[in-house]
């Protein structure tokens, strides 16, 4: 019998307690990984280990703390033994807080958002790397972008600071790819569409954004999103699969881009 992907593994996935990071971690679990989830709530927390089994543990903390992610890491290493991976999903919409249009971004809402969405992933991919050069190791890096970073839908989707947040992402994560990988430290981006999760509701409780999308993302009968198709490419990056692989960003949009 085959070993499964991530057989012996250990992931930390930063945001793995409700949506996408949620079913992330729960695919990373039946490839066979042993996985430390991070959320804010304590509740969801809770609710995720306990249907994530056994391989699960949690840290409930804020991404945008920079300790939260050290918790995360020196758990995943007490538990576990070590670091394998981290998938950071983390991040999310500025708009109540003063994200727009450019000219309408507020100074608060343009420092929210970066450090919701930029600050925070460089704290994770900052303490993931640490622990790879500690454990003198190869290890692997996922984080989240969205197509929104490069693919505008300016009608539905004008919030600047997130967008700019999302292009920063895969600059940053090219960049390192390239430092490290003489380590063997691998660092690549997943771009989700519009995704069914609880930061979409807006969108998807709009029928004129939902007709919209069903042109921009025409596959399988042009819907929105489900946060289980990324979990194929999230295995892939996090493996072994993909030992020959880094500095890439892949869209998995339904066709939005094209």
């Amino acid at each position: 019998m085959a070993q499964l992907p991530l057989a012996e593994k250990t992931v930390v996935v930063i945001g793995g307690t409700t949506g996408l990071g949620l079913a992330g971690a729960a695919a990373c679990v039946a490839a066979g990984a042993r996985v430390v989830v991070v959320g804010r709530n304590e509740e969801h927390a809770g609710v995720a280990v306990a249907q994530l089994g056994k391989s699960a543990r949690a840290v409930v903390g804020d991404a945008s703390d920079n300790k939260t992610a050290q918790r995360a890491v020196l758990l995943a290493v007490s538990e576990f033994g070590r670091l394998d991976a981290l998938y950071h999903v983390a991040g999310g919409s500025g708009r109540k807080h003063g994200d727009g249009p450019l000219d309408a971004i507020t100074d608060e809402g343009w420092d929210y958002t970066l450090r919701l969405n930029l600050t925070s992933l460089f704290y994770s991919n900052r303490a993931a790397i640490a622990q790879f050069l500690a454990q003198q190791s190869p290890g692997v890096i996922l984080n989240m972008g969205s197509v929104l970073g490069f693919s505008p839908a300016p009608r539905y989707f004008a919030t600047h600071a997130y967008a700019a947040a999302k292009a920063a992402i895969e600059g940053l994560s090219r960049s390192a790819a390239a430092y490290y990988a003489p380590h063997d430290i691998r660092v690549n981006v997943v771009t989700p569409a519009l995704v069914e999760t609880p930061m979409s509701q807006r969108a998807v409780g709009d029928a004129a954004v939902m007709r919209y999308v069903r042109g921009k993302q025409p596959l399988d009968g042009g819907r929105v999103g489900q946060p289980s198709d990324l979990d194929a490419a999230v295995v892939y990056f996090l493996s072994d699969q993909s030992r020959f692989v880094t500095g890439q960003t892949l869209a998995v949009d339904g066709g939005w881009t094209v």
